[in-house]
């Protein structure tokens, strides 16, 4: 089976990553003797490197009108044009653009992209917003996944009340057949998101993010396994903040917490399925075969 990282991220400055976003995400670090706070790299050459454990990674976009940010999705395609054998792109699209379904027709058919990443907390709209229902029409037709990334650190200015996992059961309603991912087990609204995966057999979750912070894991874990959806969680190493080697380590030795008590434990087939989960049977994703890649 293969590893696969279904979430990563890239940006060519921080800049792209909108207003507010550089005091949000950086994180304290000691320098010199003095207390500052610092970005981690995400270039692709970081990436490249710390991706090394997983056998594919996907690479997510990210456009906000309403921070003003934008990692452009030609930057993502061409990186993972580069590195076909190992990346898979998806394309950050804001359903406030007036071109959304436009952009979503480009950026497969043109850029070569398997998937989409949408944000309602830092995009400023309610996951189903007519805009944002007209996006995943097009997706579903063109049998497109799309990730939900909740975004809700990204800034001050974004808006919790949109990144409720509980929003997008309507969305699963109105399209049954679309593939969707809920980016960090819904985190802080973690039962939520469980709901949603036991509840629609296309709607799964990754555990992205959740994995630098151990004991929230494992609470996320055991809730997952006792609602019987933890064969519904995908791995995501959520990079630049951790890598994926990192993130396997982590989940591995999970059960470490419990180590003493009488606390429940995950089966380690269970862990070792999150790890080697076919993601891209999955979420219906196909790829170039090795000749079509020599052709390239």
């Amino acid at each position: 089976m293969m590893i696969i990282d279904c979430h990563t991220h890239i940006w060519q400055s921080p800049e792209q990553l909108g207003d507010g976003a550089l005091a949000e995400l950086s994180r304290p670090a000691v320098v010199a003797g003095q207390k500052m706070r610092l970005l981690p790299q995400a270039d692709t050459a970081n990436h490249l490197l710390a991706s090394e454990p997983a056998d594919k990674t996907f690479v997510l976009g990210f456009r906000s009108n309403y921070l003003g940010a934008q990692i452009p999705n030609d930057y993502i395609s061409d990186y993972c044009r580069e590195h076909a054998d190992r990346m898979i792109g998806f394309a950050g699209i804001d359903p406030t653009d007036s071109d959304a379904v436009d952009q979503v027709m480009y950026v497969t058919q043109q850029l070569g992209l398997k998937g989409l990443c949408i944000c309602p907390a830092a995009q400023d709209f309610h996951p189903s917003d007519t805009r944002a229902m007209a996006v995943y029409e097009r997706a579903t037709a063109l049998h497109l996944p799309i990730i939900f990334y909740p975004g809700t650190h990204l800034s001050p200015k974004t808006k919790m009340e949109y990144a409720r996992p509980f929003l997008l059961d309507e969305v699963a309603r109105a399209f049954p057949n679309l593939k969707m991912v809920v980016s960090h087990i819904g985190y802080p609204w973690v039962d939520e998101a469980l709901v949603l995966l036991g509840k629609h057999p296309n709607v799964y979750a990754d555990v992205a993010a959740l994995l630098r912070r151990p004991w929230i894991t494992y609470d996320a874990l055991v809730r997952a396994h006792q609602f019987q959806v933890i064969d519904k969680l995908l791995f995501g190493s959520d990079f630049p903040f951790t890598t994926a080697g990192e993130c396997i380590e982590t989940l591995y030795t999970i059960n470490q917490i419990a180590m003493g008590t009488n606390m429940p434990t995950i089966p380690r087939e269970a862990l070792r399925g999150i790890v080697e989960r076919d993601v891209l049977g999955l979420l219906g994703i196909h790829l170039p075969t090795a000749r079509m890649l020599a052709s390239m």
